[in-house]
C-alpha cells in the first residue's frame, strides 16, 4: 500500500487538495498514485463532474493520467462528445437529435469527429484552467501553462503555453531528459524516493541514488 492509497487529502486541514486517485468512481478514469487536484473555487473531489466534460460512454474514451502530477484549479479535459463533424456540409449535429429526425440512434457518434483518449504522463504540471482537447498525448515531465489550449501531442519535459499551446522551451538538456526518462523515478518505492527529494528538487541528476 502506497502513503496515497484510499487518502483524499494529502494535507491536514487543507480540504481544497485531493489525491485524484481516491475520488474517481468512472473506471474510463484512471489516475496514478500521488496525483494532487487543488481547486479553490468548487470542491475538487468534484473533478469527475466540473473538470471531465463531454465524457459521455456512447464514444467508450478514456483519461488516463499518470503518478506525481500536479493538476491546478480549473483544469479542463474536454472530451470527443465536445466535437462537431467537420466533414458534414453543416456543423449542425443533426445524429444527436434522432427522434427529431428519424435517424438511428446507433448512429449518434457520427455527430462529431472521434479523437480518443487523453494521456497524460508522470510528473506533469497542468496549469490554472488549461484545457486538454480529447486525442492528446502529453510526455512526462511536460509543464502545460495557465490558461493554455492544447490541441497537439506535447513532448516529455516540454513547456507549452497559449492558444493554441504551443512549445516553449526544453525542461533540461536532451542528454538529461533522456537519463530521466530511463530512470523513472515515479515508479521507485516509496523509500528510494523519500531518500532522494533532496535531490530531487535540487536538480542535479548526479546525485541521484
Amino acid at each position: 500500500m502506497t502513503i496515497s492509497e484510499n487518502k483524499i487529502y494529502p494535507r491536514t486541514g487543507d480540504t481544497q487538495t485531493v489525491y485524484l486517485k481516491s475520488v474517481i468512481t468512472n473506471d474510463r478514469i484512471q489516475i496514478g498514485d500521488y496525483t494532487m487536484y487543488n481547486d479553490f473555487v468548487h470542491d475538487p473531489r468534484e473533478f469527475e463532474k466540473n473538470n471531465v466534460l463531454y465524457h459521455y460512454p456512447v464514444n467508450g474514451d478514456r483519461l488516463q493520467i499518470g503518478r506525481f502530477c500536479s493538476i491546478a484549479c480549473g483544469a479542463k479535459f474536454l472530451f470527443t462528445s465536445a466535437n462537431h463533424a467537420r466533414c458534414s456540409l453543416s456543423t449542425y449535429p443533426f445524429p444527436i437529435f434522432f427522434e427529431e429526425w428519424g435517424l438511428d440512434v446507433k448512429e449518434i457518434t457520427n455527430a462529431w469527429d472521434n479523437k480518443g483518449d487523453i494521456v497524460i504522463g508522470n510528473d506533469v504540471w497542468i496549469g490554472f484552467e488549461a484545457v486538454i482537447l480529447s486525442g492528446v498525448t502529453i510526455g512526462d515531465g511536460a509543464i502545460i501553462g495557465t490558461r493554455a489550449v492544447v490541441t497537439k501531442n506535447v513532448p516529455p519535459y516540454t513547456i507549452v503555453g497559449g492558444v493554441p499551446a504551443k512549445p516553449i522551451r526544453k525542461r533540461f538538456s536532451d542528454d538529461v531528459i533522456s537519463k530521466l526518462l530511463k530512470l523513472q523515478w515515479w515508479n521507485w518505492p516509496e523509500s528510494r524516493i523519500k531518500k532522494n527529494i533532496a535531490m530531487i528538487q535540487s536538480g542535479r541528476i548526479e546525485d541521484l541514488n
